[in-house]
């Protein structure tokens, strides 16, 4: 099966969180045919409150923040697919000199000219399970920090990075807890005398139970082994994550030596048409970090792929540019322009249209 000319598109997106929204957002509004495949779910949609978005309340549920980001996107004229994509591949050019790749996603085949990545990763979940995140169970340590403010906080982990966690949560809350559950720290003995001078409490027994608020089941403690009870109002488990990196390295991306995506600032990998937006790559694990990359990509692109100017060279070759040419934008996307409540004026018929009414 191959990809129909109605399955082709300029961009296609792989991730459905805020970097990848905002890519194919920046895709469509500027002109660009745009597919965003989404399977669902990601750290995004986990969370019960959305912190540090201007303009997005508190009270915003991540899938609300999804689901609105969709909705927008749709309405600038992207295409919007549910599935998992399986397989990336460069294809064959078809002799125009235009890179192609091929997207598999169940029985599904779309193509693109550029591909971004924004496949995410997944936090190592702790065990037991503890309450729903924002719930006491805590991924983002500087987007929940705040709410932590004067309350008692755990950190859970074994290695540097719980360590470092812990003493950072002493810039709001004077009663901290790092839990390593009975595993042998493997924290360096800098990071020991580091802890050794703050007032952290290092905790080795294992997790025995947990109690949660039955109203409104927030965190209120936990009972360990050897028969404590200690208050908790919420913590982060420092496990690690595992990067969604499959089809990168089936395309031959670099990535880091944690496992991320090396790509440049603008969102570029090591491979020619292939970018890459997001958690899956370096940096901050933050929503408006994320937004401002998946900008920086879709502008990137914007620049690489759009038809003028026309080069020195391409004049030379084709000729000056006509006035049947432009608008470059697709007739499609022409008419959701024109339509769209955003555009200048006000809503208005297209050209197409207007043509046919004036027919008729």
């Amino acid at each position: 099966m191959s990809a129909s000319d109605e399955n082709a598109y300029d961009v296609a997106v792989v991730g459905g969180g805020p970097a990848g929204l905002t890519t194919a957002l920046y895709g469509a509004r500027l002109g660009h045919e745009t597919l965003l495949i989404d399977r669902g779910g990601g750290r995004a949609a986990m969370m019960a409150d959305t912190h540090n978005v201007i303009g997005v309340t508190e009270e915003v549920s991540g899938n609300e923040l999804l689901a609105t980001g969709r909705e927008q996107v749709a309405s600038y004229g992207a295409d919007l697919e549910r599935g998992f994509v399986e397989a990336v591949e460069r294809v064959d050019d078809g002799g125009d000199g235009e890179e192609r790749f091929r997207l598999v996603a169940g029985d599904d085949e779309f193509t693109a000219g550029r591909v971004v990545l924004a496949t995410g990763f997944s936090d190592e979940r702790p065990d037991p399970p503890l309450p729903r995140n924002a719930r006491g169970l805590h991924w983002c340590l500087h987007c929940d920090a705040y709410m932590f403010v004067d309350e008692p906080v755990y950190v859970m982990g074994h290695g540097e990075a719980a360590a470092h966690v812990a003493m950072i949560m002493l810039n709001v809350t004077d009663d901290v807890d790092l839990l390593t559950r009975g595993a042998e720290p493997t924290w360096s003995d800098e990071t020991t005398a580091q802890l050794e001078a703050h007032p952290v409490e290092v905790v080795h027994e294992e997790v025995s139970g947990v109690e949660n608020d039955p109203d409104s089941g927030w965190l209120e403690a936990m009972e360990f082994a050897d028969g404590t009870r200690r208050e908790y109002r919420g913590g982060f488990p420092m496990y690690g994550s595992d990067y969604n990196t499959a089809l990168a390295e089936s395309l031959g991306c670099e990535l880091t030596d944690d496992g991320r995506i090396d790509v440049d600032d603008h969102g570029r990998t090591s491979v020619d048409g292939v970018f890459a937006v997001g958690d899956v790559t370096p940096g901050h694990n933050q929503i408006p970090v994320a937004m401002g990359q998946g900008a920086k990509a879709g502008l990137a692109i914007h620049k690489e792929i759009r038809e003028f100017p026309r080069s020195k060279e391409a004049i030379a070759r084709d000729g000056p540019v006509s006035e049947a040419e432009v608008p470059a934008i697709s007739p499609e996307l022409l008419a959701t322009a024109v339509a769209h409540e955003g555009h200048a004026g006000g809503p208005r018929e297209s050209p197409s249209a207007e043509a046919a009414a004036d027919d008729d």
